[in-house]
């Protein structure tokens, strides 16, 4: 679905680091508004004031909106690098197609994961399917040992659940509560899917993860304080456990993980460490080169931007 791209408003400087992992704590920023396609998505990562939450990178929510035959979802083939694209729909369908020759429909409840490494292309197209939709499209960035590796795809029919007190959660990436997800994991890190009812619930953590939280219907009560759709409540390292006051039916999405190895420069579609490995992933693109491979697909391909860094005439 959704999947970028990062450009400089969502950065407060192309090359510059987020800030240290704070103790537990909670802030609580905005999202931002992106167009992606034809789509009008909130952007709860990268934001200027948080880059990354462990090695979750980037988080955009679609929705919920409605497919109809004159308003349909999907956009067309691009590339990555450096990075896993983790889709979850709320509502809807949407099919997948990638430069591996993958072609995987994917609906409410299933996961589909790519592992970019040294390139890939894809896009989600539409289907006949029409009625409400909403989705989460997720990037993970991924370390130093598999980012230069070969891409990869994998879809998950079914996920595990965990019954928490006034809560279920589907454990999309990682663990909790013993029960495990199949998804591949490059690092530590975790993602969960929380409904939750009214009352109380007290979802576990692990201590040596930063976490946040996004709100995708309802609202949520942490530490006193409310979060409603359109924000990210990044709840910093030492937490054992969230709990959460609900009084309206609520969907949220939890992502944790060990703070991330390194600073990453984020561009377009790309998770890079420097200006020049965007740089030759730009021009590989635009070139069609055959590094990202290709896609077979109805919809037009995408063009890389311009570069911010490579002066009036971009690259």
């Amino acid at each position: 679905m959704v999947s970028g791209p990062v450009g400089t408003e969502d950065l407060a400087g192309v090359e510059e680091p987020g800030g240290p992992a704070p103790a537990a704590s909670l802030e609580i920023t905005p999202s931002r508004e992106a167009q992606v396609g034809e789509q009008r998505v909130h952007r709860a990562l990268p934001r200027r004031e948080r880059r990354t939450v462990g090695a979750w990178c980037f988080i955009d929510h679609l929705g919920p909106t409605t497919v109809t035959e004159a308003d349909r979802i999907g956009i067309g083939p691009h590339p990555h690098m450096g990075l896993q694209t983790v889709t979850w729909l709320v509502a809807g369908e949407l099919l997948h197609r990638d430069s591996l020759g993958s072609e995987q429909l994917i609906r409410p409840g299933q996961l589909n994961l790519m592992s970019a490494g040294r390139g890939v292309a894809h896009a989600e197209e539409a289907t006949a399917y029409r009625g409400d939709f909403q989705a989460v499209q997720l990037w993970v960035a991924q370390p130093e040992r598999t980012r230069s590796g070969p891409p990869a795809f994998e879809h998950h029919a079914e996920l595990p659940q965990a019954e928490l007190d006034n809560a279920v959660a589907t454990i999309l990436v990682g663990e909790l509560a013993g029960s495990v997800s199949p998804a591949r994991r490059d690092t530590e890190h975790v993602g969960i899917d929380l409904v939750l009812q009214p009352g109380s619930a007290v979802v576990p953590l692990r201590s040596a993860f930063e976490h946040g939280l996004v709100v995708l219907e309802g609202a949520a009560g942490i530490d006193g304080n409310g979060v409603e759709p359109g924000h990210l409540a990044y709840l910093g390292l030492g937490r054992d456990e969230l709990r959460l006051a609900v009084e309206v039916p609520t969907r949220a999405l939890l992502v944790g993980g060990t703070p991330f190895e390194s600073a990453v420069l984020m561009w377009w579609n790309f998770v890079a460490r420097t200006r020049d490995e965007v740089t030759t992933a730009q021009q590989a693109w635009n070139s069609d080169d055959g590094r990202f491979g290709a896609v077979a697909s109805t919809m037009d391909r995408i063009d890389a931007p311009g570069l911010p860094w490579a002066g009036p005439a971009g690259a």
